[in-house]
């Protein structure tokens, strides 16, 4: 999969984003709202499981680049995986995350729009959630500024963060359908 936006390409990982995809694996600025940092060997096992990923299911979380000087700035996608028993299977899910220089320039919501316009057109999905804890504002922020609604009767307790993070279970779910996806694109 890749896609272009004005200021941005989504694309499948390469051997030389693997130092960036680490940093955003285990910064404690980026992955404030995660109970888990990765380390370099970790981080390039996920990054070559999302580029299977993208080569078997046309999308996943994907390379994050700025167009104009081609720095890697994040990941952003659809990634198909579910929560058992909280989400099925089936369930495809849109995430980001950003490196904090260049967080509050509107990048995640660019991408994002981009995504959601792949999944409803080019791979037809029905619905795309997106899910944070709870206290995640920022994330919290873009689900609304893209256009997905806060479906309360699907906000949850993560099942996989430990007592030690408690703090962290509380999430809250966004979801579009592809029907009011395509009222607001009219």
């Amino acid at each position: 999969m890749r896609l272009e936006t004005e200021r941005l390409i989504l694309r499948p990982w390469r051997d030389e984003d693997r130092p960036a995809f680490h940093r955003l694996n285990s910064d404690e600025t980026v992955m404030k709202f995660f109970p888990f940092r990765r380390s370099r060997a970790e981080a390039d096992q996920v990054l070559d499981k999302l580029n299977r990923l993208i080569a078997e299911n046309g999308f996943s979380f994907s390379a994050l680049q700025r167009k104009e000087d081609g720095a890697l700035i994040g990941i952003c996608g659809l990634h198909r995986g579910g929560l058992a028993p909280l989400f099925p299977e089936e369930t495809v899910e849109i995430g980001w995350r950003l490196l904090p220089d260049y967080w509050g320039k509107g990048y995640v919501s660019e991408a994002a729009r981009a995504c959601l316009a792949h999944g409803f057109e080019a791979q037809g999905l029905d619905e795309i959630v997106a899910f944070a804890v709870h206290d995640n504002y920022r994330s919290l922020a873009v689900m609304e500024r893209i256009g997905m609604r806060h479906a309360a009767q699907r906000d949850f307790e993560h099942p996989g963060i430990d007592d030690r993070f408690s703090h962290l279970r509380p999430h809250r779910t966004y979801a579009i359908s592809r029907r009011d996806w395509l009222a607001a694109q009219a």
